[in-house]
């Protein structure tokens, strides 16, 4: 059958793990749309809804905003206020009915990846509309983290202040939580850019050496590769499920002409997701992984702190995996994407509509469901699955789109 939306068209579906990534759509839609409609997100196993800003986020995360140009500006307009700080960095909260903002009520501080991970939308709504108000104050904050100091080797610390522009929380670095798509975002820039703003490139590739030197470490007894964490010169072998994102934007860039030892990086660290998930017994990854750096009594690789063993339907891996299936056509890719769903399907699919986040990866008889299934969920974790299911490169081709850090496609500039 083939779809329509504005100027993008394409067949779908082409294969039979499409329709049953379109299956599993229909039932976490019909879940949201009977018993959370309208609300943020949905809880499954009660059958009600939770809230988070009292957006409807899910309606909103599940629809590409590309084609919802009729509030485009007055969103824009909106979100605006959050840069209203004596340093121009923004606030993390922003109330868009009375055009205020502020930072979270712990700290005074937003995260570093809250205030570089709206760049290619505010960018792209500038191109759209023609006011340059949205791409110049996402510049500013790019080009003063750029001179910014503490950093470490392009690495930059998890938080800056809003009051004085400067990074806190110095000598902790990560590309997890509250940092991850800071890097993310320094290559899709400069491939939206149509590769003219080479900055972006340049902080990219510097970034990508200070996680080899500092980060990049290989477990026993398996020598799996994987990205740990720093805190004040010491080594932590933690690694986010976040962190996963990493092997897809390495392979773009090996992609688009970077070196080809980031492709070698990218299929190592794929190699390294997949095993979250295949080392668990519910074959689904935990939110948090440790690596054995000296070998393990049971000889395993990976271990999982019991405050670690949830799982909330994440996209990251599935991402990394659509970006490695496309730019390698290897089908093991898509084979370990297959495994992903089936066990989604297997643990947590609610029969009457919905797919809830669990509590253990590591007990199949008892997952312990947490009845809450995350707007990601159908904005990205199985719109990432449906294309790596696609053999058809024109279906979002990443020679024309690139996509944002929720798995919304913008166009790249070509003028």
């Amino acid at each position: 059958m083939t779809k329509s939306f504005g100027k993008l068209t394409y067949k779908v579906p082409i294969s039979e793990r499409q329709e049953a990534v379109i299956e599993a759509f229909q039932h976490a839609w019909k879940g949201y749309k009977q018993f959370a409609w309208g609300h943020d997100e949905l809880k499954p196993i009660s059958k009600a809804y939770s809230e988070w800003f009292g957006l409807g986020l899910t309606l909103i995360d599940a629809l590409d905003t590309m084609w919802i140009l009729g509030l485009k500006e007055d969103i824009g307009t909106r979100l605006l206020p959050a840069f209203n700080t004596p340093s121009k960095v923004p606030y993390s909260d922003v109330n868009i009915g009375k055009g205020t903002a502020h930072p979270p009520r712990w700290t005074s501080d937003s995260t570093v990846a809250e205030v570089t991970s709206v760049q290619l939308e505010f960018r792209e709504l500038s191109r759209l509309t023609g006011d340059e108000t949205f791409k110049k104050v996402v510049d500013h904050v790019t080009q003063h983290v750029h001179t910014l100091s503490g950093k470490r080797e392009g690495l930059v610390p998890m938080f800056i202040n809003t009051n004085s522009g400067q990074f806190s929380h110095l000598g902790v670095f990560t590309l997890g939580a509250r940092a991850d798509s800071y890097y993310e975002y320094l290559l899709k820039q400069w491939l939206q850019s149509g590769k003219k703003e080479t900055t972006f490139l340049e902080d990219y590739m510097q970034a990508i050496e200070g996680v080899k030197k500092n980060l990049l470490r290989k477990s026993q007894p398996s020598g799996l590769t994987f990205v740990g964490e720093l805190s004040h010169g010491h080594f932590s072998p933690k690694m986010d499920h976040l962190v996963c994102f990493l092997p897809g934007t390495l392979a773009l860039g090996a992609h688009n002409g970077i070196t080809s030892d980031h492709m070698e990086t990218a299929v190592a660290l794929m190699e390294t997701c997949y095993q979250m998930y295949k080392q668990m017994d519910t074959g689904l990854s935990p939110e948090i992984s440790h690596f054995f750096l000296h070998g393990s009594t049971g000889g395993k690789d990976i271990d999982v702190k019991t405050a670690d063993r949830h799982n909330l339907l994440r996209p990251e891996t599935v991402e990394s995996l659509f970006y490695l299936y496309r730019f390698t056509g290897d089908t093991k890719y898509q084979d370990w994407g297959w495994e992903i769903l089936q066990n989604f399907n297997k643990f947590t699919r609610v029969p009457s509509g919905g797919y809830t986040s669990i509590n253990n990866v590591q007990n199949p008889s008892n997952p312990e469901p947490r009845d809450k299934m995350e707007s990601f969920f159908l904005g990205e974790t199985l719109k990432y699955l449906f294309l790596l299911f696609s053999d058809d490169v024109d279906l979002l081709n990443l020679d024309k789109f690139v996509f944002n850090t929720e798995a919304h496609p913008l166009p790249i500039w070509t003028s």
